[in-house]
């Protein structure tokens, strides 16, 4: 549950947001979920998956925002919205309550000379920020956050707590990075010579477009020779890999645990579910999904939902299914013989 200081009439909520509201025009001071056993005063919940809909009938919150087709199902004043999630998701903005971050560089801060900070932008303890950087205008550098040289973050970008721009990383307006997040490391470029591995020089960057979020622990490398690329609006979760020279198109979400291989391009509207891997050197189509724990091993051309992998089952029943796979090639010639001898 969260609850703040702002107090909202349904009305007014269904003014802001365009919405039609039904039932009295109660006060909303916090929001909840639908199946709450003792949410706040005034608390408003949404419904948008249907597995949820057995909680609507018996809710105690004061309100719910869902589709006009669960209206007449719902015991307590109502939004109506075609998007119901992303109608509480604009909501939800207007009760969080984010930290004072006030204008400054704090004492601790060690900023090259060279660099430009704007004096607009926050610069918290103990960061880091190296030779010819630039902050741009509200921007907001968390504790514990190291810059390395030639980086760019952009107006309104955020840099939670502990992340690090290695150098020549490159961010657009309101990028926001979680805890822990490596962008601009080197990318895995290795030669061999001799029976030895060579390090392949790293000179590209990374280039962040405006409104992308990536999440805690998160890496991207820096292109071997161009950059890596996310495109604006790009969504990443926590824990996934993005190796060198990878482009991801606008739009395009992953989820955690993913990896990435160098020099595979996504297209724009993907979604990539968590633990999926994508090997190196091939193209993703446009509005193409990807299922969890699937393997994509060359490039996919049409949109679509695409997805490999064995689902979850007993462990006596893998076993023995197991121990069939390695038999499938040899059946498979069994049949096609019969096949091509039967009359």
């Amino acid at each position: 549950m969260q609850a703040s200081t702002a107090t909202f009439r349904l009305s007014e909520l269904a003014e802001r947001l365009g919405l039609e509201r039904r039932g009295d025009d109660v006060e909303i001071v916090a929001v909840a979920p639908l199946q709450a056993d003792a949410p706040p005063a005034g608390a408003l919940a949404f419904l948008a998956n249907p597995a949820y809909r057995k909680h609507l009938a018996a809710t105690r919150v004061a309100a719910v925002v869902l589709h006009p087709a669960e209206a007449e199902h719902c015991p307590v004043p109502a939004l109506l919205s075609a998007n119901p999630y992303a109608s509480y998701a604009r909501i939800a903005t207007l009760f969080e309550r984010l930290p004072m971050r006030p204008p400054g560089v704090h004492a601790s801060a060690v900023v090259d000379p060279s660099a430009s900070v704007d004096v607009t932008a926050h610069v918290g303890a103990f960061v880091s920020i190296g030779a010819r950087c630039v902050v741009g205008p509200r921007a907001v550098i968390g504790a514990g956050c190291v810059i390395g040289e030639d980086c760019v973050i952009g107006a309104d970008s955020e840099l939670v707590a502990r992340v690090t721009l290695v150098r020549r990383v490159r961010l657009g307006q309101r990028v926001r990075l979680h805890p822990g997040a490596v962008l601009g490391a080197d990318g895995f470029g290795l030669a061999v010579d001799a029976g030895r591995w060579l390090n392949v020089p790293q000179l590209g960057g990374v280039v962040v477009g405006d409104d992308c979020e990536i999440g805690a622990n998160t890496t991207i490398d820096r292109g071997a020779i161009d950059d890596t690329v996310l495109e604006e609006d790009v969504r990443l979760d926590n824990q996934i890999q993005i190796g060198h020279n990878v482009r991801i198109g606008a739009h395009t979400a992953i989820a955690g645990c993913a990896a990435v291989a160098g020099s595979t391009r996504i297209g724009r509207w993907c979604l990539i579910a968590g633990g999926a891997g994508l090997v190196g050197h091939i193209e993703i189509a446009d509005k193409v999904t990807v299922g969890a724990m699937s393997l994509v091993t060359h490039s996919l051309t049409g949109p679509g939902e695409y997805a490999s992998g064995t689902p979850l089952q007993p462990k006596r029943d893998w076993r023995k299914n197991a121990a069939r796979f390695g038999q499938l090639d040899r059946l498979a010639r069994i049949l096609l013989k019969k096949t091509d001898s039967s009359p």
